[in-house]
């Protein structure tokens, strides 16, 4: 099991800073929090190796790439022994966007991005419930995402 990483308050309030805006330069920090740029550098990079900060991405709004439809799949494998090998053939669907092994209802649940309901039902049928390991699947449709954060600090 991974340790907790150990972080203080200006710690938190770097982090809060850089995941508002992870453009914000150092200097601005540094007199944002009255430390020196340097004193934010190596917090910084003291949160990059223990991992607490796991990296820094592009945010690409789908939209504007014309990805309108985004469902959860909630999948039903045929045995827990097919988790492994289900998930390969999942990983190599780019329509599949996320996806966790979960208890409950599913063995997987998986988000997918499509570019309309006419792709989603292609995606459905021909790609996701055509892997063999697959017993079953739900879809549920989102209509919105009103809420969508990183966990605060």
């Amino acid at each position: 099991m991974k340790q907790q990483a150990k972080i203080d308050d200006l710690d938190r309030a770097i982090l809060a800073a850089l995941m508002d805006d992870a453009k914000t330069p150092y200097a601005e920090l540094g007199k944002r929090f009255n430390v020196s740029p340097a004193t934010v550098h190596v917090r910084v990079e003291k949160m990059r190796t223990s991992g607490l900060i796991a990296g820094t991405e592009v945010v690409v709004n789908s939209k504007m790439l014309g990805y309108d439809v985004c469902c959860f799949i909630g999948i039903n494998l045929n045995a827990a022994r097919d988790y492994q090998s289900a998930l390969d053939k999942l990983n190599a669907l780019d329509e599949v966007v996320e996806a966790y092994y979960t208890t409950g209802a599913y063995n997987i649940f998986v988000k997918l991005m499509c570019r309309n309901i006419d792709e989603l039902q292609h995606v459905l049928i021909n790609k996701l419930q055509a892997i063999d390991e697959v017993q079953s699947t739900e879809t549920l449709i989102s209509l919105q995402n009103p809420i969508k954060r990183n966990v605060i600090p």
